[in-house]
Order: structure tokens, then sequence, then C-alpha cells
């Protein structure tokens, strides 16, 4: 329950935040925080990170869906095992909740288009750098970018537990062996007990007739 308490926690707080955007900013105002490096940004994304989409409209809604039940099936999975790697993968949980909720509703609830067609809301905007990517690269090569691209709590949430799963790996992997080897452990002692138990226990006692001494040998025919 701490997991999804965690995840829920970064739901709240993403969606808290986007709300205030909507309601104080309008659609490509920019507020300077830390002058160009740091700015309040508001955006909206239909696609994926950089703004790539995929499919029809509604296909990447569909797809974080479909990623998102992965991510709660695999943490339901590793429950009891090694806690920062379960608290990583609820931060994973809460931020693809959160843009979720943007992808699935926005549209309706903000009035610009049907289920699955919303777009995410994005405002935390760190510029470290801008410029052309070159065009080898799939998929955004010869684009204008910026890194790091404007984005939310949930995408922070996402990063940060992304770094968390890689850097707690190893340890959450060791326990993971740990307790199979103890589990594997206790069958063995189980499996040696069990015939011990069989020798040790009293012989079944025999019938009154034959426990009687002197007992006379029944007539012959």
């Amino acid at each position: 329950m701490r997991v999804f308490g965690i995840a829920a926690s970064v739901v709240a707080l993403d969606q808290a935040t986007k709300w205030l955007v909507l309601q104080l900013m309008h659609r490509h105002q920019s507020i300077p925080l830390l002058g160009d490096w740091l700015q309040f940004t508001f955006t909206e994304n239909p696609g994926m990170a950089f703004g790539i989409e995929v499919g029809p409209p509604g296909t990447v809604a569909v797809l974080a869906v479909l990623a998102t039940g992965l991510v709660a099936y695999y943490i339901a999975q590793v429950r009891g095992l090694y806690w920062p790697y379960r608290a990583s993968l609820a931060f994973i949980l809460g931020g693809a909740i959160g843009n979720i909720i943007d992808r699935v509703f926005y549209g309706v609830w903000l009035g610009y288009g049907e289920l699955f067609q919303g777009r995410v809301v994005d405002f935390i905007h760190v510029s470290l750098w801008q410029g052309f990517v070159p065009p080898g690269v799939p998929l955004i090569g010869g684009s204008y970018m910026e890194l790091f691209p404007i984005w939310n709590v949930a995408d922070m949430a996402i990063v940060c537990g992304v770094a968390g799963v890689l850097f707690f790996h190893n340890a959450f992997y060791e326990a993971m062996m740990a307790k199979e080897q103890a589990e594997e452990g206790s069958e063995q002692d189980a499996a040696s007990a069990e015939p011990h138990r069989a020798a040790s226990s009293p012989a079944p006692a025999s019938s009154s007739e034959d426990q009687t001494p002197g007992a006379p040998d029944p007539p012959s025919a």
C-alpha cells in the first residue's frame, strides 16, 4: 500500500500544478524564474516525449494506458521485496497516471476534443541546450529542440523513478535471489523432515487377541 500511496501523491501533485497553470496562465505564456535557464512556459503536448506522435489520434493515450497497466502488474509481482526499488517504480506509476489523465480526459474537460484525444499540460521549462538535432538521429533528426524540453511534475517523477530503478537494480536483484534461496531452503528442510517424522512415529498397536498372554488355541475342527 505504501507504493500506491506514493503513486497517488505524485498524481495529486501533478494534477494540482496543472490545474494552477490552466487557471493562472494562457497558452504559450512564459514566466522567467532564473533568467532563460528556468521558466514557467505553458504548452500542450499531443504526443509522446519531444512531441513525437504515433498513429491516429488517441493512439498515444491507448499505448500509455497499456504500458501503465504493465507497470502496475509488475509492482504487484515484486511486492515485499527491496523497498527503494519498489518506491522508484511507484514514482514511474504515478507519473504515468498523471499524464494519462491529461491524454484521456483533458480534451473533454477543456472542450477541444474527445476521450483519449487530450493534450498533456507542460510548464516546467529548463533550457540547458537548444539547436537542431543531427539528421542521422532516428525520428527526431533535423528538428529544432531544446534540452530539456518543457515538462511537468509527472515527467519529473518518471525520470526520477527510472533513475532509481537503474540505481537500485543490483540491490533489488540480490534481495530477490536471497528470498528465493530462503524459500528453497525452507522447502528442502520440510522435505527432509518428513521421512524423519515418519520413522519416529510409533508402530500401530496389535489386536487385543495378540496381546493376551496364555490365550488358548482355538479348537481344531
